[in-house]
């Protein structure tokens, strides 16, 4: 059983107009709206960082270069994950693109194969977001130790047994307690003279 279709924020990019035009109703077509239609590279970062799309397809127009600068403008604002869109396959130019940032990418604009590489590109996002966020917990738990084991002179271990503890003790998650920790010592650090 399938589960049932969201409909998404796609902001679409392509320097030709009339591919524009058609891989908006493909977008419509399959149930979701399209936010933004953008032609230049310049007004691509400012629709994203705008809109907040769930999602952006970047179509290979006439300029290799042209296309891969709208990629890296919606990758640098977005927080969204990014398909291409090309008419004939094209590995050296999807090599560049994927360097650039993309998730995925179709050949040919068919509905059902742009629908799955939706769906392919939204799980592996969440992946990534989910990896990202991990990381950047794993990096206020480091601090908070680094801080504990500075103010307490106690080796690394001991400094995560005593964060393990107030967690415990208290009902917060690990990283809420490490948080704190690393949030108060700003406030205790003497101003520099």
């Amino acid at each position: 059983m399938s589960e049932p279709r969201v409909s998404l924020r796609i902001l679409i990019a392509n320097e030709r107009k009339d591919r524009l035009e058609r891989i908006a109703e493909i977008v419509t077509g399959l149930g979701h709206e399209v936010i933004s239609k953008e032609l230049e590279v310049s007004e691509v970062a400012d629709a994203t960082e705008r809109e907040h799309p769930d999602l952006a397809f970047v179509g290979l127009g006439v300029s290799a270069e042209h296309a891969l600068e709208m990629i890296t403008e919606i990758v640098r604002e977005a927080t969204c994950p990014v398909i291409a869109l090309l008419e004939d396959a094209d590995p050296t130019w999807v090599n560049e693109a994927a360097k650039r940032g993309i998730f995925a990418y179709v050949v040919d604009g068919d509905p059902d194969e742009m629908q799955n590489a939706i769906d392919i590109t939204l799980r592996r996002y969440a992946e990534y977001a989910n990896l990202e966020g991990a990381f950047a917990r794993r990096a206020v738990i480091e601090r908070a130790k680094g801080i504990m084991m500075a103010r307490q002179s106690i080796d690394e271990r001991r400094a995560f047994e005593l964060l393990r503890s107030q967690s415990q003790r208290s009902g917060k998650k690990l990283f809420d307690v490490a948080d704190a920790v690393v949030e108060s010592h700003l406030l205790l650090v003497p101003p520099e003279r």
